[in-house]
């Protein structure tokens, strides 16, 4: 399976990452950087430190450092720490490079490359995705298949991780993500409603630090400010899978249960950033702005046994 990896690293974003690279049916063709979980300069740094790190060969595209339209709304230091990687190491001196194209050019040129093959997997804010398809719309007839880690849709009772309707990616740039989930492309949704299933434990961790040699010791290390996060924050032993179960969603869609209608995103507001589905088929008297646009896939249930266990498995050396 051809992949493109649009990313914003980030301690899940590295957990994704090695996840991609190692697993056997998957051809990283491409990572593409956003700002999100830190700055541009930051998220594009830590692509090219993971490459070297990995031994991942695929090249890197720098992409946008701002919001299509709204204001940043910061970095996530608190989360994943200053340097995006846990405050894990000093500057980096790495020798790579990123590719001379902007990351929505990158994709663009990935996808002409390789029509009808590719899956796009976007784990961080939406906006290379969306200029892509501004530059060049007819992509939509040429990508396989599009994988966003993103958004909450309520089920059971989920709500989002930043506002009680909004989830990170989406409310950093929910202008993006409307224009990415409202375009004639196959989107599948990997929002909170599965990914807060999936609950990656601290006996999880040591098993990739003790079996998942070189790398999964760094992920083991790099996690240790994250699950501190978790611990403190939401009071769970671990850390939920987010970027990672999006990879999973993408590679073994069987993990997942999925229900179809045309998606939204309020992008003002009291609710800016959430997402909303309409079911398909369904008509409302007031719902015109859902009315003949795409049904999307939103995951609404994940065998997240199964899912770490295919984690583990795969970064076991």
């Amino acid at each position: 399976m051809k992949l493109l990896f649009d990313t914003d690293p980030g301690v899940d974003d590295a957990m994704a990452l090695l996840f991609l690279h190692r697993h056997p049916t998957a051809q990283l063709l491409g990572i593409t950087t956003v700002f999100g979980n830190a700055d541009i300069e930051v998220t594009t740094r830590n692509a090219l430190h993971l490459c070297e790190r990995f031994g991942i060969t695929a090249p890197v595209a720098r992409g946008a450092a701002l919001p299509l339209v709204r204001p940043p709304r910061g970095a996530a230091s608190e989360v994943h720490g200053d340097d995006g990687l846990g405050n894990l190491e000093g500057p980096w001196a790495g020798t790579r490079a990123p590719d001379a194209r902007p990351a929505h050019r990158f994709i663009v040129d990935t996808l002409r490359a390789h029509p009808g093959v590719v899956t796009l997997v976007a784990v961080g804010p939406l906006t290379n995705l969306a200029l892509a398809l501004a530059e060049d719309p007819a992509i939509t007839t040429l990508v396989r298949r599009v994988v966003v880690m993103g958004g909450a849709f309520g089920i059971g009772g989920q709500g989002g991780n930043v506002s009680p309707v909004a989830e990170a990616n989406i409310l950093s740039d929910p202008h993006a993500a409307d224009a990415v989930f409202t375009a004639p492309w196959p989107v599948t949704i990997v929002g909170l409603d599965v990914t807060h299933r999936v609950l990656m434990d601290h006996a999880c961790f040591e098993r990739l630090r003790d079996q998942g040699g070189a790398e999964g010791a760094f992920i083991w290390q790099a996690s240790r400010h994250y699950v501190g996060f978790y611990g403190r924050a939401v009071g769970v032993p671990g850390c939920y899978v987010h970027d990672a179960s999006a990879v999973a969603c993408a590679l073994r869609p069987d993990l997942f249960s999925l229900r179809a209608g045309p998606v939204r995103v309020v992008d003002q507001g009291l609710a800016i950033g959430q997402t909303i589905q309409r079911t398909a088929g369904r008509r409302y008297a007031h719902a015109a702005d859902w009315d003949d646009l795409p049904d999307q896939q939103v995951c609404a249930d994940v065998r997240a046994d199964e899912l770490l266990a295919l984690y583990e498995q795969t970064l076991r050396r």
